[in-house]
């Protein structure tokens, strides 16, 4: 099994988007990126600890790729919103990924310079590339939030 972690926007959505695809043994929401210990949602919000909200995905890469996950990291938000998704703002929805290998890295800016050079955003590619650190689980609410609610993805 491998890990993969991704930052794009409410980590509801983004979760939501992962947790049903052949091959994802599990996720977890959570905050990464940032200075601040045991943040908690309401630290994250305020926009002073410097974490993300973000997804984990712990996955099968002889069922689906890297790569695989990249692509549906693409098509789940805008990478081209500086610090915001939709009506959500702030350095907690920032477009991020948050590498666990030289290979992960590298796959992740090939991906990246591919879609800046594809017709398919109108702006700049914003998403962030840097390495995986602390992941700091998100309390137990916020955990497979849309399964809970029968909520369907917002994008």
């Amino acid at each position: 099994m491998e890990k993969a972690t991704f930052a794009a926007g409410c980590f509801w959505g983004v979760e939501d988007a992962f947790s049903t695809i052949p091959g994802i043994i599990s996720t977890r929401v959570g905050y990464i990126g940032g200075h601040m210990e045991h943040p908690t949602y309401r630290d994250v919000c305020s926009d002073m600890s410097g974490h993300a909200e973000a997804v984990e995905v712990t996955f099968d890469p002889s069922i689906i790729s890297y790569d695989q996950l990249l692509d549906v990291f693409w098509q789940c938000h805008d990478p081209s919103q500086l610090n915001r998704q939709g009506p959500d703002t702030g350095t907690q929805y920032r477009s991020a990924i948050f590498y666990h290998s030289d290979a992960q890295k590298q796959m992740a800016e090939k991906s990246r310079e591919l879609l800046g050079h594809s017709a398919r955003l109108r702006r700049p590619v914003v998403t962030e590339i840097v390495p995986y650190s602390t992941f700091w689980e998100a309390e137990d609410y916020h955990q497979k939030y849309h399964q809970k609610h029968s909520a369907g993805c917002g994008f």
